[in-house]
Formats: structure tokens, sequence, C-alpha cells
């Protein structure tokens, strides 16, 4: 595996580990490199491509590392490695698409500590924050949780209260967000822009490790959590001057299947008006599990129409892992 960047942020930007109120060491130490090499012929190869790198956490004895999800989604393999150098393959056990969390298990010993889970209801917004990434101190940021709200991302997902950090950086998929006590407070997803007084301003955004809690145990054991999986469509829609717009279409996906185009207007969701793309994920997912039925009234030049259309399980469009 490829050593991690030379890179370092400058020191100014740096956590001070003699003032940190833990041990930001062994912090450190948790945070592992992550690599994914995907096949050419999978479902997310052309959107997510076929070599992904990011960081992973260790959050038990065992090694288990907790990432993000779309560095994992259809890996054929995956290589974890830690800052003292020591490289071992991992198997994807489970991705949850409603958190959009991953959990690998390294298939050798990586040495590794791991870091204790904290609750991200305990760092209100304004709070100092550590950012780690794979590569001890030089890639570890001194940062401020700027804010938690509702985010809904365009491929079907939403968050009721995600967690949102600046200064900004590029590299933070599968990142820790660590808390005043050391403990991991959310693993990062995105780079965005966020609304600060009136400013926009670059940030990450981190999924809460709260989230895992309650699905941890049905992950390991199943590959994902308990119960009837979510409807899903297909379509990937955007906000554009107060009108859902359908900017893209997942190919052989359910709404592609049933007719939908790209610049459709989403009206209604099984009879129900709809403003924004949280409220119309969460229409969809409350009209049935995956398999239910669910009408669309579109907007297609000017035309109001109803489109019937049989949700899948986003699940089942994906490669499954292979244990090497």
């Amino acid at each position: 595996m490829a050593e991690a960047g030379n890179w370092a942020f400058p020191d100014a930007l740096q956590p001070d580990p003699e003032r940190a109120g833990f041990n930001l060491a062994a912090a450190l130490e948790a945070v592992v490199l992550l690599r994914a090499e995907i096949p050419d012929d999978a479902y997310t190869a052309a959107i997510l491509g076929t070599e992904r790198a990011g960081n992973g956490v260790v959050i038990r004895d065992d090694g288990l590392v907790l990432t993000i999800g779309y560095l994992i989604t259809e890996a054929e393999s995956i290589w974890l490695a830690a800052n003292r150098g020591t490289v071992v393959q991992g198997h994807a056990l489970a991705y949850d698409q409603g958190t959009g969390f991953g959990l690998v298990m390294p298939l050798g010993p990586l040495g590794v500590p791991p870091l204790e889970r904290g609750s991200a209801k305990s760092a209100p917004p304004d709070s100092p924050v550590i950012v780690i990434g794979h590569g001890g101190l030089g890639h570890a940021l001194q940062a401020k949780l700027i804010a938690k709200r509702e985010f809904a991302g365009y491929w079907e997902y939403v968050l009721d209260e995600a967690l949102f950090t600046a200064p900004a950086h590029p590299q933070w998929g599968g990142a820790a967000l660590v808390g005043e006590d050391g403990c991991l407070l959310g693993i990062g997803s995105l780079l965005v822009q966020e609304t600060v007084g009136g400013k926009t301003v670059d940030g990450n955004m981190f999924v809460p490790v709260d989230l895992l809690a309650p699905i941890l145990e049905d992950m390991l054991a199943t590959g994902r959590p308990a119960g009837p999986p979510r409807a899903w469509l297909g379509i990937y829609a955007t906000e554009m001057d107060g009108h859902l717009v359908i900017g893209g279409l997942a190919p052989g996906g359910p709404a592609e299947l049933a007719g939908a185009k790209l610049g459709d207007l989403v009206l209604e969701v099984a009879g129900e008006r709809v403003a924004g793309l949280a409220a119309m994920f969460r229409r969809i997912w409350s009209s049935g599990p995956a398999g239910s039925e669910i009408t669309l009234t579109l907007s297609r030049r000017g035309s109001a129409s109803k489109l019937r259309i049989r949700s899948a399980d986003r699940h089942d469009f994906l490669k499954k892992p292979r244990l090497h």
C-alpha cells in the first residue's frame, strides 16, 4: 500500500498535545488508512470510482473499523494501514445506507488501540473539536463544530441532525471527529458549504456516532440493520428555485424503468405535496418498505401526470463483499 502523503497541516492548525485533556497520541493511533478496490462492473463504479481511499477508526479491541460506507461499497479488496506501518487486508462486514456507516474487520492484527465512542449530543455548536485523519499529528486539525442540523443528500439520504465543522478539508472521508474528552463524536462524510452568521463557508459534514449503537449488533450479524429495507426509487433529486428537480436517475433503477425523466419536477409523493428533499424522501419511506408501489406526481414541460413506481431495495443492486 502506498504511503500517506507527505503533506502536513501547519503547526498552528494542529492540536496541541499538551493542551488536550486526553491522550491525543492514542487517539491519533486509532485512525487508520483505508484503501478499497472496486470492480469495473460494480453498480457504483461510475459514480464513486474503482479506487477509493480514506480513513477508518478502530472502535473495538478486536480491531473493528468504523468508516463511511461509500468507501467500501462493492469493494473487491480492502487494505488497512496503521500509523506505525502495519498493513493488513480487511473484510467489508456491513454497510448501512440509512446512516452511511460502514464496518470493516481487519484480517490480521493491526495492533491499534480502539477509540472510545462518545455522544455528539454532548457537543453544542461552537464547541472545539479535533478532526483526525490517518498519518499522525500532522494530519490532525484543531477545528470547531459550526452547526448541528438536518442534512438531505440527493441520493435518497437524510440525517435528522448532522454535524458540520470548519475549517474544511477535502480528505476527511471516514475520519474521526473527536470531542474535548477524547471520545469519538462522528465519522467524516462530505465536503459541504455551510451558512454561518449570514456567510457561506466551506466545511465538512460528519455522521454522529450516536447512530451506530442501535444498529451495530444487527450489522455485525447480518451486514445490515434489522427490519424491512427502505423503499428506493433511484432518483437523484435537487432543490432548484423552490422546485424539486430530478437531476439524475440510477441506471436500471425503479424510477428510470417506470418512465421518469431528467428535468421532471416532483410535485407530490403518494398524493401528498412535498417541499424539500428531506420531506420527499421521508414521504417515500413512510409509504411502505422496498417493493411497495409509490406514486409520484410529476410535472414535465408544464403538464402534470402520475407515475407509479415499484420501489426496490438498493442493496440488491450492489455487489456483495467476498471473504478472501
